[in-house]
């Protein structure tokens, strides 16, 4: 007996909640962005934080630079952005330090010849990544849990 004719007495079946399913593969990819969006926000904020606590402070200049965006930063500013496929989705926050009147951010962060260095990006960076982390993997579970109706 071929294949062929095999398929020809097969009937299909109805799978019950087939359209439920469905909308709700559909409904993933928006739920899943808007939860990581939240969490990558929500981290940004508590990074930029602890950045704005560890730079030193003369003027103020530099700690006032501080900032983070969902997009490139400031011409001139230390940053921890790498272009990525993240980034062209949305789903990549930028954080970054100087430009401007703080140009010399990289400067504090990693010294001169004249000047040791006064590290306050990295180290906030570093100190936060495991959180961060946590609440990405937090944020695709309840992304995805929302989205499956759950």
């Amino acid at each position: 007996m071929g294949a062929a004719h095999r398929r020809k007495g097969r009937r299909h079946m109805k799978i019950a909640g087939k359209q439920k399913f469905l909308a709700q593969i559909d409904a993933l990819p928006q739920a899943l962005r808007t939860e990581i969006r939240k969490a990558l926000e929500q981290s940004a904020e508590e990074t930029t934080d602890l950045m704005r606590r560890f730079a030193p402070v003369e003027s103020g200049a530099l700690r006032a630079s501080i900032g983070y965006s969902f997009g490139e930063a400031p011409k001139g500013a230390l940053s921890s952005a790498a272009r990525t496929v993240k980034a062209e989705a949305g789903l990549a926050v930028t954080l970054f330090a100087g430009g401007g009147k703080a140009f010399y951010a990289r400067f504090q962060e990693f010294g001169t010849q004249e000047m040791s260095a006064n590290p306050y990006f990295f180290p906030a960076y570093r100190l936060a990544r495991k959180r961060v982390r946590a609440r990405m993997a937090r944020a695709m579970r309840n992304g995805a849990k929302k989205a499956l109706g759950k």
